[in-house]
């Protein structure tokens, strides 16, 4: 039985990352890059598709863990009858190569301590050829792949594993370093770890210095910073959604996804987090990464992407591995990359006119681009689409889907108004009115009193929330005021928000999961979009609440059972944790910190609404 999805930390180098249990097990490892099958897969399976466990012998010892301050550097301590060590975890920022550094310290008496080595490639389904070489190496080779682990501590085979025993007293460290090599290159040079943790406790407090965190809530926002920091690919600057795959929205279900890339969806919150935060330099890059990625036929534009752009993310199952705790099946790739969302055309203008107006170096090219998505959204707008939650029940005419059309086209008049661009602003002007109008007319139910989920549709859905955040109709707005009170009513499950109801909706997907957390982060916004600042607060806090004991979280959460369930940390989630602690921090309304640009395009769209 594999850990719960809460009792892990994670710890990387920008390039790769690990996730590292509560028990001293390291269960999860991509190598060399987050979407890589060179990994450890325990937490998709059972210890025998790879893990590395490093604990004391004394099976009642009592752990606490932390990160050290402003760092992503994990410290796991055992307390046991014969005295304590502190486990240490982290991977130096090298930038030509990957490790996993782990420091047994001696921190009082005498302490027993095992290690076992489950070492695996291909996701837990490939054996390595393991040799030793001598001087306390050991080198694991399969196919492509190699991996080279040094340490003082005398290791034996065993049954297809690697296992050694050792004892620490106070005042030692023993060293183990397991370093990720392509097969057919030399082993690298051994690696200090002394030096190694000193540089990456420097990096890491250096970067976090540039922050700007806001009030009382620098603690989760820095936190969260660096979770983000961690999961971007510095060598183009793409940021993965999460670390892992097809982790459960429902344990022992089987909405299990991967989530190792990077989405269009995710743009304009990251910018925004960001750069409100201080750091242009990860900004820019991730603007420059977006405009990369999406560059070619605006009609083969895709929802997501590799984290250096890649385009092919074919979806397949792994059989072999039974999904953590059960929830099969495990999936590698992600088939909703060639699905129709009208939404990301949106998402993809707001960040470059955020971009623009926070003060990154624009493109001509970037602007050439954006015209020619522009002229793609005006022929396909009127189309139904799998809509922002990737439904697989086939296609619908999203309400949201459409709400994102006309803030591609609102947001590109603003650009070309403020920054003096030239464009066809009569055209985009009228198009804006008319996707407004139809929003109006057929998003909005009159029975119900409110928005719903698609044109015809009795449903709600969260994304509903997001109307006026994005400046599509004022906050005070009797119809939107309504959707909340809906959304209260039909969606808060034991306080928190579903994204729709998987019972009632026809996805195309068993039902059932997990209150989607980032959709409960905009209840907040939206809450102090309309003053309503004490519920706010109260909302923000039991959100916080639930982050893990070092400060993490992931894409959903269980009331029924209080566990964190979906891929695990998720990205998406901790964004709208940044956006709305520096939204209550600021006293700023979110709808004029997001969509204040727009706000002459929500008049004209507005009056020619009627």
């Amino acid at each position: 039985m594999s850990s719960r999805i809460e009792d892990y930390a994670l710890i990387g180098d920008c390039e790769a990352a690990a996730l590292v249990a509560r028990n001293g097990s390291l269960d999860w490892l991509c190598w060399p890059r987050f979407d890589s099958d060179a990994c450890f897969a325990a937490l998709l399976g059972s210890e025998e598709h790879g893990h590395w466990q490093i604990a004391p012998r004394d099976d009642a010892a009592r752990i606490t863990r932390r990160y050290r301050p402003n760092t992503l550097i994990l410290e796991t301590r055992f307390e046991c009858s014969e005295g304590a060590v502190t486990l240490v975890d982290f991977m130096p920022l090298q930038g030509t190569r990957s490790s996993v550094v782990r420091l047994v310290i001696g921190e009082r008496g005498r302490v027993t301590m095992g290690t076992k080595l489950v070492l695996r490639f291909g996701y837990g389904a490939i054996v390595p050829w393991v040799t030793r070489p001598g001087d306390g190496t050991l080198r694991a080779i399969a196919g492509p792949d190699m991996a080279v682990l040094r340490t003082p501590v005398q290791l034996t085979g065993q049954n297809l594993t690697t296992v050694g025993e050792f004892t620490v007293v106070a005042g030692q460290t023993v060293p183990f370093v397991l370093t990720y090599v392509p097969s057919h290159l030399s082993p690298p040079e051994p690696l200090d770890p002394p030096a190694a943790l000193a540089a990456t406790e420097s990096f890491w407090t250096a970067w976090t210095k540039k922050c700007l965190p806001p009030g009382h809530c620098s603690d989760p926002v820095l936190r969260s910073l660096i979770t983000l920091k961690a999961l971007t690919y510095w060598p183009t600057g793409g940021i993965v959604a999460a670390p892992t795959t097809s982790l459960p929205e429902c344990l022992g279900g089987v909405r299990n996804w991967d989530y190792r890339f990077c989405w269009l969806r995710d743009a304009t919150l990251t910018l925004i987090a960001l750069m409100d935060a201080g750091f242009y330099d990860e900004a820019q890059s991730w603007r420059d990464w977006l405009l990369r990625a999406v560059a070619g036929s605006p009609e083969q534009a895709q929802i997501m992407y590799g984290i250096a752009g890649e385009r092919r993310l074919t979806e397949f199952e792994l059989p072999w591995l039974p999904g953590h705790q059960g929830s099969a099946p495990v999936r590698v790739g992600n088939a909703a990359h060639g699905q129709l969302q009208l939404d990301i055309f949106g998402e993809v203008m707001d960040a470059l006119h955020q971009a623009r107006c926070k003060g990154l170096a624009a493109t001509e090219s970037g602007w050439t681009l954006q015209q020619a998505f522009l002229s793609h959204l005006e022929k396909i707008w009127t189309e139904p689409d799998e809509g922002i939650w990737e439904t697989r029940g086939g296609p619908q005419h999203f309400t949201y889907s459409k709400v994102m059309a006309w803030v591609a086209f609102d947001r590109s008049i603003k650009s070309a108004e403020q920054f003096g661009l030239e464009a066809p602003l009569d055209r985009w002007r009228e198009l804006a009115a008319a996707i407004h109008a139809d929003v109006c007319r057929r998003g909005f139910d009159q029975e119900l009193g409110s928005f719903v989920q698609s044109y015809g549709s009795k449903h709600l859905d969260a994304s509903l929330l997001l109307m006026p955040l994005v400046g599509f109709l004022p906050p005070d707005d009797p119809r939107v005021r309504a959707t909340l009170q809906a959304i209260e009513r039909r969606l808060l499950v034991d306080g928190f928000v579903m994204r729709y109801d998987t019972a009632a909706t026809d996805d195309g997907l068993p039902p059932g999961e997990g209150a989607f957390l980032a959709c409960s982060f905009w209840l907040v916004d939206a809450y102090m979009a309309q003053d309503r600042w004490q519920d706010a607060r109260r909302m923000f806090d039991r959100l916080l609440g639930l982050r893990n004991d070092v400060g993490l979280l992931s894409e959903e959460y269980d009331p029924r059972t209080g566990r964190l369930v979906g891929n695990f940390p998720q990205a998406f989630t901790h964004l709208a944790l940044v956006n709305s602690a520096f939204n209550l921090t600021h006293l700023e309304a979110p709808e004029e910190h997001r969509a204040e640009p727009a706000q002459e395009g929500v008049a004209a769209s507005a009056a020619a609404d009627g």
